[in-house]
């Protein structure tokens, strides 16, 4: 071997081993955040937000804010909605500016502690501070969705194509991971509150700030490890450029029709994915009359199987490409949503057979979609298409959530609601399928893998 091809294998190596780097340290974000979509929105914050509203409420069960009455047991589907339209307004600036100054780690860093310090924030949310409650939850899901805008748009960065489908399955299995683990801890704590000397509020508050103490302490993990990429200069700040930077962005996506089409699909199926994550709890226990404490235990049944079913679901995508497992787990999605409606209240058993069909499908469902996307954004506009994509993600995802709360604003009843998300994982099926991803990902000017 010559003495330049040493030195290029060499080069290439330590290349290799800069990049391996970096993917552990991106999986760690999974680890940080995750444990606010586990403990918080899809245990705990659903309940006893409601718990609270019904605190403050009047003789009717009516809350109102702004002079509005607002039944209180959908004030948490509606502050759900509201981060929503929040997160939609900011996640194209974020995207915008981020690839135009290519300093995506500062802006992650300002998103994450932001939604850290209002999760931590929650130890506060007792009596009647519905409100407090209320705006808490928006601020800490709003900036969760901005920091997975950045977050996402590192994984073409430091991940080669082939890469793609296995480090993002191994980013969310490191998500359940966390998720677990500190659901085990919650529950240690909830059921053992009164040996700790602790009422059941103050151990729920507990676990709702501990989960934005976790955020902010495990994101120094991945701001240390991920490194930014220069970038040209631009001559405007960050934030006007980055609303002409939204338009330019959606006139160029109308040049790639099916990397749209693909969003669509995605923003119609992943809503009943959102709406399940969010609205879980409080079916759980307003409508099934479970237990805080089988909650708890079925969403860490969720935590353990997503595990395995991210890596599992991972592999069978490089057998049998990613749309088609990606389709395979929507068709599991409906059959569990339906039998989801027929749920016989006060039956923690099939809850607990529902909680583990869904953590089968749940992990490896958001893994390939966000990989198989990927493929399908054209190179250096990485961070402001996932904006598009995180508007995916969250972006529809009010409409599920304000889908229930209307629905238990006039009927009284959450078992109404749930066979409307049926409808959302059918049509996105419908839609995923049309989606020629082999001629899409050439489209977007990127190499085609042998499986997609």
């Amino acid at each position: 071997m010559s003495d330049a091809e040493t030195a290029d294998r060499a080069a290439g190596e330590a290349g290799a081993s800069d990049r391996r780097r970096e993917q552990r340290g991106w999986y760690f974000y999974d680890f940080a955040c995750s444990v606010y979509s586990t403990s918080v929105l899809t245990v705990f914050v659903g309940p006893y937000l409601t718990s609270v509203a019904k605190a403050a409420a009047d003789a009717d069960g009516f809350v109102h804010p702004l002079g509005i009455p607002v039944r209180a047991g959908s004030v948490f589907a509606y502050a759900v909605s509201v981060s929503v339209v929040l997160a939609v307004l900011v996640m194209p600036l974020a995207g915008a500016a981020a690839d135009r100054t290519g300093r995506k780690k500062p802006l992650l860093a300002v998103a994450a502690y932001l939604g850290a310090a209002a999760t931590a924030g929650m130890f506060f949310l007792d009596g009647d501070r519905y409100l407090l409650g209320a705006f808490l939850l928006i601020v800490a899901n709003a900036s969760l969705a901005v920091s997975m805008v950045l977050y996402n748009a590192y994984l073409p960065q430091i991940a080669a194509p082939e890469e793609r489908d296995a480090v993002s399955s191994r980013g969310w299995a490191f998500g359940y991971t966390s998720g677990a683990l500190v659901l085990v801890l919650d529950l240690v704590l909830y059921t053992g509150h009164e040996s700790f000397g602790l009422s059941e509020s103050e151990a729920v508050r507990i676990c709702l700030a501990s989960a934005g103490l976790w955020w902010g302490a495990f994101t120094l993990v991945p701001l240390r490890r991920l490194r930014d990429r220069r970038v040209a200069p631009g001559g405007e700040g960050a934030v006007g450029s980055g609303w002409r930077q939204l338009l330019a962005t959606l006139r160029d996506m109308r040049r790639h029709p099916l990397t749209l089409s693909f969003l669509l699909a995605y923003l119609v199926y992943n809503d009943g994915v959102q709406t399940v994550i969010s609205q879980a709890s409080i079916y759980g226990s307003e409508e099934l009359g479970l237990e805080q404490t089988t909650l708890i235990t079925a969403v860490l049944l969720v935590q353990v199987l997503a595990i395995a079913g991210a890596l599992g679901m991972g592999r069978l995508a490089r057998t049998y490409g990613a749309k088609r497992t990606i389709l395979g787990s929507l068709a599991l999605w409906t059959l569990i949503l339906a039998a989801g409606y027929f749920l016989p209240a006060g039956a923690p058993v099939w809850f607990y057979a529902l909680a583990a069909a869904i953590g089968l499908v749940l992990g490896g469902s958001q893994a390939l979609s966000r990989s198989l996307f990927s493929h399908l954004v054209p190179r250096g506009k990485e961070a402001e298409y996932f904006s598009a994509y995180e508007m995916s993600d969250r972006g529809l995802s009010w409409l599920g959530p304000l889908v229930f709360g209307l629905a238990y604003q006039l009927t009284g009843s959450y078992r109404d609601a749930i066979i409307s998300l049926v409808i959302f994982f059918a049509l996105g099926f419908i839609l995923l399928a049309r989606v020629p991803v082999r001629r899409a990902v050439a489209a977007a000017g990127n190499p085609v893998p042998d499986r997609i």
